[in-house]
């Protein structure tokens, strides 16, 4: 492919663009294959080891989440200084060989420490992919192309629940974690053969400085402009009701609705899978074709969608029937997933090409840290209070926290939109 890259004038070729693209997004599924898989396991998990539902939401929340994000920072920084394709091929074998040695965990602590590991290859993931990207796609595709990446996330999800359900069923949770890890070693190596760095800046209109800013003058240059600031607390009141939604509606389904593994992962994953990607692309598109005129709607769309989340998790938690339950939980994903290729479209419109993979990273710390690492840990810990008084029901009751999350979430992006036309203007 990489013979293709360039057409007679020197210029990427569509071809090769959009080929990097559909490459990064399976690097994307590999990396939500590998960090889902567990929530599909998780019962069997908490049978064997005699995990309570605080210990289950600190390996998918909390304790994963934060060297996750912390290490995204000198991992963003070191891919807007270095190769980004070379940071991404590296995170990708290293985050393979820990999910795999999750298998081998006979404890809690040996579990905990495997799942940290995942997180920190995973930070080396998406930032220098999102920079990549923005330099292979023109500003008027970006959100669409970032929102294709981000699908990556969904068909994860489906991957991750349909394998590691059957694999539960039939071989255990064990050789789950080794069967899903060990491919992602194999197209790592593919990835770093096949793909190119591109030339910072490429795509931009504006003369790519040849200085390196350092990590403060990012700090300060992204935490000036408001439309930053509430743009990641909105989107991190999101992630919370993504991940509360999420992480726990296998378990949910299973205590609740009485289905085995087999059966949550064959109806959940795509149910998630391809709604979440729906909505992931939809988001981007509409984005893209709209707010040509006003770049407001890049974050007004997002804002009513979040709001129409409200109706459908309401829906998805204390619905009885396990057919409406599925389907509240696939138009509740979808909803929710619209944001964040529009949100990183914003944010990266905000701040100069040098500048991109730090300020992704400043963004996922901020999401992930509120969203991935306490979304799920509280929900479990509630769980837990609740469990005397409410029994099996308790975890329903904990997850209803994220109806008023959401109204939280949706309020912010309404208002971060009117913050944004004064600070492009900054931004010249």
């Amino acid at each position: 492919m990489q013979n293709e890259a360039t057409n007679t004038n020197g210029e990427v070729s569509n071809l090769y663009r959009n080929y990097v693209l559909a490459t990064l997004t399976l690097v994307y599924v590999f990396n939500f294959v590998d960090r889902q898989v567990l929530l599909i396991l998780q019962e069997a998990i908490k049978k064997e080891l005699h995990l309570s539902d605080f210990k289950l939401g600190l390996l998918s929340g909390l304790a994963f989440a934060t060297f996750y994000v912390v290490l995204g920072i000198p991992i963003a920084r070191l891919a807007d200084k270095t190769n980004r394709r070379n940071t991404i091929a590296i995170s990708l074998s290293l985050w393979s060989v820990m999910t795999a040695c999750c298998g081998l965990a006979r404890n809690f602590i040996q579990l905990l420490l495997a799942r940290i590991g995942v997180g920190v290859g995973e930070a080396g993931g998406s930032p220098p992919a999102h920079a990549m990207i923005s330099d292979y796609f023109p500003p008027e595709k970006r959100s669409t192309a970032l929102s294709i990446y981000s699908s990556g996330l969904y068909l994860g999800i489906l991957v991750g629940f349909l394998s590691g359900g059957y694999l539960n069923q039939h071989l255990g949770w064990r050789t789950a974690f080794f069967v899903v890890g060990l491919p992602g070693i194999i197209f790592s190596l593919f990835f770093y053969l096949t793909v190119k760095e591109p030339k910072k800046g490429a795509t931009d209109s504006a003369v790519l400085s040849s200085d390196k800013p350092s990590l403060g003058e990012v700090l300060k240059h992204i935490v000036s402009t408001k439309t930053f600031v509430f743009l990641a607390i909105a989107s991190a009141l999101n992630v919370f009701c993504i991940y509360g939604l999420t992480n726990w509606a296998p378990s949910f389904l299973q205590r609740l609705h009485g289905l085995t593994s087999l059966q949550t992962g064959k109806m959940l994953g795509p149910v998630l899978g391809i709604s979440g990607g729906l909505g992931s692309f939809a988001g981007g598109w509409l984005t893209d074709r709209f707010g040509k005129k006003d770049k407001r709607l890049y974050l007004k769309i997002p804002a009513y969608a979040v709001l129409l989340t409200i109706p459908f998790a309401v829906g998805a938690i204390f619905l009885r029937d396990t057919t409406l339950t599925l389907a509240c939980i696939g138009l509740c994903a979808a909803f929710q997933s619209m944001y964040l290729g529009p949100s990183l479209a914003v944010a990266h419109s905000l701040v100069p090409a040098s500048m991109r993979a730090m300020t992704s990273a400043v963004f996922f710390l901020v999401i992930n840290l509120i969203g991935q690492g306490l979304g799920p840990t509280f929900i479990g810990l509630i769980s837990d209070l609740l469990k005397p008084q409410f029994g099996i029901e308790s975890l329903r009751w904990a997850m209803s926290i994220i109806t008023v999350i959401a109204l939280a979430s949706s309020v912010l992006f309404f208002s971060t939109a009117k913050k944004l036309l004064a600070d492009l203007k900054l931004r010249g």
